[in-house]
């Protein structure tokens, strides 16, 4: 919330210790994000488009399995980052995109 810039390929990653089945909101968010969501085993279940939320009752977004992994980027940037359908996500490695 508030976030108006990011650098380069930043984005926000969260990461859960056991899979969840949540949702994301976008209220008091100032820009358009992106979110995608990966299960356990690093496919990529769902991503969605969110436009910046106003008044309650805010959209939720989220997949309808469990997932241990949510990134967001600002609208438009998901490809760029790598993430398009049929992505697999794997933590704890270097990003082939780091010196891009």
């Amino acid at each position: 919330m508030g976030v108006t810039s990011l650098g380069g390929y930043d984005g926000m990653l969260f990461r859960y210790d056991e899979p969840v089945h949540s949702s994301y909101w976008m209220k008091d968010t100032i820009t358009p994000l992106q979110i995608a969501f990966f299960d356990p085993a690093g496919a990529l279940l769902q991503q969605f488009d969110m436009p910046p939320c106003k008044v309650d009752p805010c959209t939720t977004y989220g997949p309808a399995d469990k997932f241990d992994v949510a990134i967001e980027t600002f609208a438009g940037q998901m490809s760029n980052v790598g993430i398009v359908p049929g992505s697999r996500i794997i933590l704890g490695t270097p990003c082939p995109l780091a010196n891009a």
